[in-house]
């Protein structure tokens, strides 16, 4: 049988790694080649990603994997995280550093850009759920600010588009990365010309659209000189993160939800058709791009994002292992106090843990005081959450859940696993917890011809790792308390 190699590039808000996928007899077997940090960074008073730091990272994952493991992989693709992008000028430069989604200029922008064109005819054009940091809300941002480099941009390239280019220079916006614009119409692979109308931003812009298992070009010959690298092809993945990790969920049958767990919470279904209504707008759902035709209906809900920060604010005092917060987390009560996790003063506020007891304080809850109590009601109030969007999402649908499909570094933690069960009272099967990387890697193995289909690149992974499964023992009144939260919603 042959054997294939190749080398997926996965950036994460707050990481990036280089993995190297060797497929061989049906299987795909992972190798961490190269692991690196991302972070916004705060430059007079905006915050912005270090693309070209970005870049070097990825050739130096090239550079290992060739001279360092001794494998020349037969291709290379990036995913990233979503909605931000980099402004090329007429001859090629990058203009600047490229915003972060978590940067201000956005925080009234969906108030502001109502008056312009309504949020309902905004969610018929797009389908896609309102989060201040929407590219359209970005967009409209920088415009009403007068930001000069929108006058030289010639392209606007998304954060992996923008990493394609400086891999092969060529210009391509990938379908499923450019879904969660909030440019597009919904389910197709077609720019939605009132919605750049309304931003007031030129549809020339943009670049022409590729499906994700397209070839964007061959790595440039500056790049193979620098990392010893032979020519090889740069696929245009799932480029969103989301949409090569739900690429990668071993499931069967229709039935299934889907819970990408990191930084974000993407908790979801997979539909043949985008669910655009009324009521899908009023509950906040989103229809984003996936691979082979489908559509991402899901829900963005802030994440691991609250306990990382609560961390980071704890680090300063004494440096932390994960398994103190656990620890922590399991001596506290549960129940004490619920959070809304998508409640916008969670977005950057510079000291989570405070904000989660102003937020309790002003919601006439207990304050929680100790760092075991604020993880505590994290966790509760997470997996209450996707309690509350299992429940819409079957709403909508008409059309009852039976299992939920926990992947990416979220399906390492055990506790919330086994937590989740208990609260959605369904199996919850966790793995594989490398899902971005997987779906990136199999996606390049289908623009090759090793595989066929997005059910044959499941069959892999259903051979490749292991699946665990939690069933619902609960042992506390779940119902009581997510009355309580739903109070909040």
């Amino acid at each position: 049988m042959s054997k294939n190699h190749f080398l997926a590039f996965d950036l994460g808000a707050s990481s990036g790694r280089a993995i190297l996928g060797t497929l061989e007899d049906g299987k795909l077997a992972l190798t961490e080649i190269h692991r690196f940090k991302n972070q916004m960074s705060r430059i007079h008073g905006s915050y912005y990603w270090n693309i070209y730091s970005l870049f070097d990272e990825l050739k130096t994952g090239l550079k290992k994997c060739v001279t360092e493991f001794k494998i020349q992989p037969d291709s290379i693709g990036v995913d990233t995280w979503g909605v931000d992008y980099s402004l090329i000028s007429d001859s090629g430069q990058l203009i600047g550093l490229p915003f972060a989604y978590r940067d201000h200029r956005t925080d009234n922008a969906i108030e502001e850009f109502s008056k312009v064109l309504s949020k309902k005819e905004t969610y018929m054009l797009s389908g896609i759920q309102f989060m201040q940091f929407n590219t359209l809300f970005q967009l409209y941002a920088s415009k009403k600010e007068s930001h000069s480099r929108l006058n030289i941009a010639k392209s606007l390239l998304f954060a992996p588009d923008t990493l394609n280019y400086l891999f092969t220079g060529v210009r391509k916006n990938e379908y499923t990365i450019a879904s969660t614009s909030q440019l597009l119409k919904p389910g197709k692979a077609e720019w939605e010309s009132k919605l750049f109308e309304a931003a007031g931003i030129s549809e020339d812009i943009v670049e022409e659209i590729v499906q994700p298992g397209v070839e964007i070009g061959k790595i440039l010959d500056e790049i193979q000189e620098e990392t010893g690298s032979k020519e090889i092809p740069c696929i245009a993945v799932a480029s969103h993160d989301t949409a090569s990790a739900i690429a990668s969920v071993p499931a069967n049958g229709g039935n299934w939800a889907y819970l990408s767990s990191g930084t974000w919470s993407l908790l979801g279904i997979e539909s043949p058709v985008p669910i655009v209504s009324e009521e899908s707008m009023e509950m906040n759902f989103t229809n984003e791009g996936g691979v082979e035709g489908t559509t991402r209906f899901l829900k963005n809900i802030m994440g691991m994002w609250l306990i990382q920060e609560c961390k980071r604010i704890w680090d300063e005092e004494k440096e932390m292992e994960w398994q103190e917060v656990v620890d922590m987390c399991l001596e506290a009560d549960h129940f004490k106090c619920f959070i809304n996790p998508d409640n916008s003063v969670f977005l950057n506020p510079g000291n989570m843990p405070k904000a989660i007891q102003e937020y309790c304080a002003a919601t006439n809850q207990a304050i929680p005081e100790t760092k075991g109590e604020i993880a505590r009601c994290i966790y509760d109030s997470l997996v209450l959450k996707y309690k509350f969007t299992i429940k819409q999402i079957e709403s909508l649908t008409g059309k009852p859940i039976d299992k939920l499909h926990i992947i990416g570094g979220g399906a390492n933690n055990k506790m919330m696993n086994q937590l989740t069960a208990d609260a959605i009272g369904i199996p919850v099967l966790a793995g594989p917890t490398e899902a971005t990387a997987t779906g990136n890697l199999m996606l390049q193995a289908k623009a090759v011809g090793a595989v066929q289909s997005l059910n044959e690149m499941r069959e892999v992974i259903k051979n490749s790792f292991e699946i665990e499964e939690y069933l619902p023992s609960p042992q506390l009144d779940w119902e009581a308390a997510y009355k309580r939260f739903e109070a909040l919603n």
